[in-house]
């Protein structure tokens, strides 16, 4: 199985950065190449697919609305996935999950098999 551990969310002024951090753990993880993703919920909307990248780095997919302001990267020797966002805006506000595939990579939402449980974001006006 895999157990993912979101962390780093909180509140910020509209303009503000957040660094968002994904903790990877157990043997499904361990013994597959799985891709990574992060995507967000806001209450009364489907879940979005913000960002996307292959374990090893490299090949990366963002979403238009975020494009720009968003970056996801990988460190793995500390089996961890990030999501850097930067200039937040109001409408950025939503619970962002940690995700994985056992796809090496996707830019699909449904194709994310493995869910952690959440961080909350919110970006004040």
């Amino acid at each position: 199985q895999v157990q993912l551990a979101e962390s780093g969310g909180g509140l910020v002024q509209a303009g503000g950065s957040l660094r968002l951090s994904c903790a990877a753990s157990g043997r499904t993880f361990r013994n597959t190449a799985m891709g990574l993703g992060w995507l967000r919920q806001a209450p009364g909307k489907e879940r979005e697919l913000v960002a996307a990248i292959r374990w090893s780095g490299g090949t990366t997919y963002y979403a238009d609305s975020v494009k720009t302001r968003f970056t996801i990267s990988t460190d793995n020797a500390k089996n961890t996935v990030y999501l850097q966002m930067n200039s937040l805006k109001p409408e950025d506000t939503a619970v962002y999950y940690c995700a994985a595939t056992k796809r090496p990579f996707s830019s699909n939402a449904v194709e994310y098999e493995y869910w952690g449980q959440g961080t909350q974001v919110t970006v004040s006006s």
